[in-house]
């Protein structure tokens, strides 16, 4: 029977990293949100979350039937007696009730166990709900039993229609055991919080003028601007607007930042903004920043393939190498930014810019905290 259930959990543990990728960005936004910067307490405790949900995923859907056009299942699908599962034991173990010597045995057998292992199944969310989420008792049960719902309710529908008959029995008792399991790991973390640090404290000693604006906050940003971007560029290309490339990367990343304070949509997601050396960023400084990265850097990108339609071949291909050496030497220069302690890019020095992590008053500092990038 342990074999049965490492097989699902093995599969979580493969997987974890891909949903791991696909969690990163919104966990990312959502972080700079709410609190401004990532603390590796809160991001630990959400990763487990996250690693939790996928094995009780697993252990609830996998092993899959070999075929989706499945037997039903002899009993049936679906089974409503309460405490049902007590009848199961009774018939199926052989303990006797004034023999004490023979309970042992409940622990070789699949209908005990079974309930054993669905109330342990839900422990962690319990603990997980009053320890990191900061819930109640009663919101606590009513979730416990909403997620045990939902996996009944997938088995039920064969999931989702998936399978042409149910392979897992939907059963009330796993309803009232998976319940009592959150319920149980509520009060474990009762318990346990004592010992741990307390999630809604974690920010009181924090101090955000401390705090550079790093790489990876500017990257989040980047690519939601990329998408923004993208949008615009693909409406005037669809309207044959001449440099079309041109006019939507100077109104968005140099116009639109001048107009709202140093912020684009990516920029204000993350809570962060372009500042000039004396505070508010001017328009010629917007230009002189973004017109090297976008118009200079990104524009000799987007003439190499116009180029290849009017020079020889070997003139395009001298172009292409030039190109290619100038986008490495960038690359290597945002390297050794990020690694030493100056890791202002060379577009923010030439136009004494930097960023800063805007922060709204009523939550922490009443101003807008500037920092250099890390």
């Amino acid at each position: 029977m342990l074999k049965f259930y490492l097989f699902p959990i093995s599969y979580a543990f493969l997987t974890f990293p891909i949903a791991a990728l696909l969690f990163t960005l919104p966990f990312l936004i959502v972080q700079y949100r709410r609190h401004g910067y990532i603390h590796k307490a809160r991001a630990f405790m959400l990763y487990l979350f996250l690693l939790y949900l996928m094995n009780i995923f697993y252990l609830i859907l996998l092993p899959f039937p070999e075929t989706r056009h499945n037997a039903p299942l002899a009993g049936g699908n679906l089974q409503l007696v309460p405490l049902h599962f007590i009848q199961d034991i009774i018939r199926e173990t052989k303990v006797v009730a004034d023999e004490p010597s023979t309970y042992w045995h409940l622990l070789q057998e699949r209908a005990f166990l079974q309930v054993v292992l669905n109330i342990a199944l839900t422990v962690p969310f319990g603990m997980f709900l009053r320890y990191y989420f900061r819930t109640g008792w009663l919101l606590c049960i009513l979730l416990s039993l909403l997620l045990s719902l939902t996996f009944e309710g997938i088995q039920l529908s064969a999931n989702f229609g998936y399978y042409d008959n149910p392979y897992r029995v939907a059963d009330v008792d796993d309803l009232i055991a998976n319940t009592l399991g959150g319920i149980n790991g509520f009060l474990l973390a009762g318990w346990s919080a004592a010992h741990l640090p307390r999630m809604d404290r974690l920010d009181e000693k924090v101090d955000l003028s401390a705090k550079r604006v790093s790489y990876t906050r500017r990257g989040v940003a980047w690519l939601i601007d990329l998408g923004v971007w993208l949008i615009i560029y693909a409406l005037l290309m669809n309207y044959h607007t001449a440099a079309a490339y041109w006019i939507s990367s100077g109104l968005y990343f140099m116009l639109l930042p001048f107009l709202t304070g140093g912020r684009t949509v990516g920029k204000w997601t993350v809570r962060i903004k372009v500042v000039g050396a004396s505070g508010r960023v001017s328009l010629p400084a917007l230009i002189v920043r973004y017109g090297m990265l976008y118009w200079i850097l990104g524009g000799i990108c987007i003439w190499l393939p116009i180029l290849s339609l009017r020079v020889s071949d070997l003139t395009f291909v001298m172009a292409a190498f030039v190109v290619f050496v100038v986008m490495m030497a960038f690359v290597v220069h945002i390297m050794t930014r990020i690694l030493k302690k100056d890791p202002l890019l060379f577009y923010e020095k030439l136009s004494r810019t930097s960023h800063a992590i805007t922060w709204p008053d009523k939550h922490r500092n009443n101003k807008s905290l500037q920092t250099t990038p890390m």
